[in-house]
């Protein structure tokens, strides 16, 4: 994409709603981050990111939208445009009182501006969805685009706010990018205890959801910004093939299952239950009882595969029930014994009938 004719077409073929917001803006705004550097690299659409240089409730309003998110502080807001929700944000500068700390605001700034405060120069670029649309890149992010380098904007970036050192990784795995030698550099010094472990957490649940996640943990990991426990990325590769397949994919959260195999705690792992080989389907369900999801994914990716016949014995049920026992003269705790006794029973292959059920559970309750 070389002049700025073949850049208005792409945005208006990958973006065709953005023609009402330029006709109805009542202040200049502009396409901003990952959805101009996506266009660029020819990936066609991502998230809507807009900056107005004034206030984004007039453009809301103008465009007759409804605002389904708002934070005051920092001039952003979430709108719900052609059954999309699209962020925007007024122009502003950020400045940061101390390393990590959320930054203070100060809204009214030019779009150049605003890009300063940005993370890496890919996205640093903005679009203006007004005439002409020529691409604003004032730190050479379409050239870094074409070399296929990530590169921080400036030298105090993992400073002011380390969680972009989360980020880096993130974008480096996914877009297959080395990293700049002086970002290197920087990331290698970042300090990821100046912020708050929630924001932490938050932004590795946000590198984990992505499907280069075990890569970007790898990156971290060899920045020394995180200590993945033993083994701990070799189990995240299996975990991330084991829930990519059938029948296991819907068992647990692909991203917390990745987070919890590479960083650790893996009680999936502790060499007693998980390692079992049961002899009869009911050992095997007992066995699997009261561990969470995650557990039972990280005990199969270590190598339980006892745990795929699991899937199918913990579907199996009794045909009796608690009152056809308390019908026969049972009652209290020698119901729940009873109905274990027959769940036993038939998981072994040992009451096939409703009969057998009966029988098993009123011999075995008292």
């Amino acid at each position: 994409m070389k002049s700025g004719e073949d850049l208005a077409a792409a945005l208006a073929a990958a973006y065709p709603e953005l023609a009402a917001v330029a006709a109805a803006a009542p202040d200049p705004v502009y396409l901003v981050g990952g959805a101009v550097r996506d266009l660029l690299l020819g990936r066609g659409r991502a998230d809507i990111d807009l900056v107005v240089e004034g206030n984004p409730r007039d453009l809301v309003a103008a465009l007759g939208a409804e605002i389904v998110e708002s934070h005051s502080r920092f001039g952003t807001l979430k709108a719900a445009l052609d059954e999309e929700t699209v962020d925007i944000a007024a122009a502003r500068r950020e400045r940061y009182a101390r390393p990590g700390a959320l930054p203070t605001v100060e809204l009214g700034a030019p779009i150049r501006t605003d890009l300063a405060r940005r993370d890496f120069t890919v996205n640093a670029m903005a679009i203006p969805l007004a005439e002409p649309r020529e691409l604003i890149d004032p730190y050479d992010g379409r050239a870094d685009l074409k070399a296929g380098l990530l590169r921080a904007i400036h030298r105090e970036s993992f400073v002011e706010d380390p969680t972009r050192a989360i980020r880096a990784a993130r974008y480096a795995a996914r877009f297959a990018f080395p990293v700049e030698a002086d970002t290197l550099e920087l990331l290698r010094a970042t300090d990821l205890g100046t912020i708050t472990p929630e924001r932490r957490a938050g932004e590795l649940r946000k590198l984990a959801a992505e499907r280069s996640a075990v890569a970007a943990l790898d990156l971290l990991a060899g920045w020394g910004l995180v200590a993945p426990a033993a083994d701990g990325l070799a189990l995240a590769g299996k975990v991330d093939a084991l829930l990519a397949t059938p029948p296991w994919a819907v068992e647990a959260d692909r991203a917390e299952a990745i987070l919890a195999a590479a960083l650790g705690p893996q009680p999936g792992k502790d060499g007693g239950w998980a390692a079992a080989r049961p002899a009869r389907p009911s050992e095997g369900v007992r066995l699997a009882r009261g561990h969470d999801p995650i557990e039972l994914v990280l005990a199969r990716a270590a190598g339980a595969d006892w745990l795929d016949d699991w899937l199918a014995w913990r579907e199996v049920a009794l045909d009796i029930t608690g009152a056809d026992l308390t019908a026969a003269g049972l009652d209290g705790p020698a119901v729940g014994r009873g109905l274990e006794a027959a769940l036993v029973a038939k998981l072994d292959g040992e009451a096939p009938t409703r009969a057998d059920e009966l029988r098993v559970a009123l011999a075995q309750s008292g």
